[in-house]
């Protein structure tokens, strides 16, 4: 007589806790969560700006990421049957630097090979009187906000319901239509930010169990891409060490969307993630549906990709 697969849940817990910890509920309440708590940061801060101009919109960035670190740190890491915490202190600062390296590298990268196809060329000097504001708002701000909504929350919960697959592909896509709603997106844009950028990042994270290295990779590479090199961030134009523009066909140049947009991220995303998914596959870091585990998600976060 085969003996029942164990269940993720004790047979002891009140319904409404067995209820609570189910994979897709606690999806639910963390999203609830962390964006009441994004949203009401702005909302109570426009209301008792700190600083005026440029120093109001810094200080309420710095505001917003250390809030919604502290909302995740004390409740939302808590969620769910098996509670793990994506931001672990311990390797912290080593997978951040992984990351801002391996997206500074890949985005020079990118705009080398689309210069020498002609898609990017430098026109002249730029303009840095809003470095510190750019990093932030540009660069750090989505980094942390993006990564703990699409890794941290929507990767972690559909991964225990469905598997890594599953978990992967939905992510990627989720995060590649929310940027429709970018300046200059269109379909084709959002499918590429889905099969590069939403491939890349849950990649990385697949691959340490942790927000850092994302987080990391994903402000380097906006920063690079808009503050260094004057290439549109999600079709968001900002300015750059230098003044660029971008010529030849879309599927090449990304258009005015930007690079992200174009083949040649794609391609290089794709290399990556490749490398990223096997490093995962090695540490044992890839995991079937809930409907075919003999228990929930257990892992330890890596301290170093």
């Amino acid at each position: 007589m085969t003996e029942p697969k164990p269940t993720h849940y004790s047979a002891g817990d009140p319904l409404w806790i067995r209820v609570l910890e189910y994979p897709l509920i606690a999806l639910v309440l963390a999203t609830v969560l962390a964006v009441t708590t994004y949203a009401s940061a702005y909302f109570l801060l426009s209301y008792n700006p700190p600083m005026s101009g440029a120093m109001t919109a810094i200080s309420e960035t710095i505001m917003v990421v250390a809030l919604l670190w502290v909302v995740y740190k004390l409740v939302i890491r808590h969620f769910g049957d098996k509670p793990h915490d994506d931001l672990p202190l311990a390797g912290a600062v080593m997978l951040t630097a992984q990351g801002a390296a391996l997206g500074t590298v890949m985005m020079g990268l990118i705009v080398g090979v689309a210069a020498l196809t002609g898609a990017y060329a430098i026109v002249g000097p730029g303009d840095t009187r809003q470095f510190v504001l750019t990093l932030l708002l540009f660069a750090i701000l989505p980094a942390c906000w993006e990564e703990l909504l699409f890794r941290g929350i929507f990767f972690r919960w559909l991964e225990e319901f469905g598997g890594s697959w599953f978990a992967l592909g939905a992510t990627s896509l989720l995060f590649g239509f929310a940027h429709q709603l970018n300046p200059n997106a269109t379909l084709m844009s959002s499918v590429f930010m889905a099969a590069s950028g939403g491939i890349l990042l849950g990649a990385s994270y697949m691959a340490t169990r942790s927000l850092w290295l994302p987080i990391g990779l994903h402000a380097a590479w906006n920063f690079v891409q808009g503050e260094v090199f004057d290439v549109p961030v999600s079709g968001v134009d900002t300015a750059g060490l230098v003044e660029s523009q971008s010529s030849g066909p879309e599927w090449l140049s990304g258009g005015y969307f930007g690079l992200e947009a174009s083949v040649i991220s794609l391609v290089v995303c794709l290399a990556v993630s490749a490398w990223l998914l096997r490093r995962a596959s090695q540490r044992g870091l890839v995991f079937g549906p809930i409907w075919s585990r003999d228990s929930a998600l257990t892992f330890e976060p890596q301290r170093k990709l």
